[in-house]
């Protein structure tokens, strides 16, 4: 069973690239016309590249590349630049999800999927008229090593009872995650490893913000 790690807890990120692939194939040919076959599973790639770090912080990344690019270690890979439904962090800056539920108890940032196909979810047990915007993450979560990372198509808001059906792209495997699954919007999240040999972390005064690039695998 794969041992999930979460990303280093540094000062914070200069620069990611956080985007899906769709492995397809492209035949051109005369008359103006293509043929696309699609095939496979999307999958998330990134590449992470922090600010200048002091002593502490250049340790624990070079800590983490020693265990996030192993066999059987995996790490939360989320998007920094938006790590919660937008019209949240416009609201209430960089704090993390909270409030109440509309059916009662606290809002942590999971909800309950009551329904799904490949390309739409219902979602509930949110707060009442809670906000999406077209761009949001939502993390499928079957158990803590079975995720599935989307992105939310259009703008949408939930009921007054905290239900929202949610358009997202790209497909989920609705033969992998069957009924009951947790949506979750704090830092919603798929899994990945380091590309090997992608860590470049040179130590200078001038020059201190290692880089590495990553992508998603998967576990059943």
């Amino acid at each position: 069973m794969a041992t999930v790690i979460e990303l280093p807890a540094i000062r914070g990120w200069q620069a990611v690239d956080f985007d899906p692939i769709q492995p397809r194939n492209v035949d051109r040919m005369e008359g103006r016309r293509t043929e696309v076959q699609i095939y496979g599973t999307h999958y998330w790639v990134a590449q992470y590249t922090p600010g200048w770090l002091d002593e502490r912080d250049f340790g624990k990344m070079d800590a983490f590349m020693m265990r996030a690019g192993d066999g059987l270690e995996v790490f939360r890979a989320y998007d920094p630049f938006r790590m919660r439904p937008i019209a949240w962090s416009e609201a209430n800056g960089n704090r993390p999800l909270s409030g109440a539920r509309a059916g009662g108890g606290a809002f942590d940032g999971t909800a309950t999927i009551t329904s799904r196909s490949a390309n739409s979810l219902i979602v509930s047990g949110l707060p009442a008229l809670f906000q999406f915007r077209a761009g949001d993450y939502v993390e499928v979560r079957q158990s803590a090593s079975v995720v599935s990372l989307h992105r939310i198509l259009v703008d949408v808001a939930a009921s007054t009872a905290g239900i929202v059906t949610l358009s997202i792209r790209h497909n989920l495997d609705i033969g992998v995650f069957t009924l009951p699954l947790v949506a979750n919007f704090e830092k919603p999240s798929c899994l990945m490893q380091i590309d090997p040999g992608s860590y470049s972390a040179r130590k200078s005064w001038s020059d201190r913000s290692p880089s590495f690039s990553a992508q998603e695998v998967f576990f059943s």
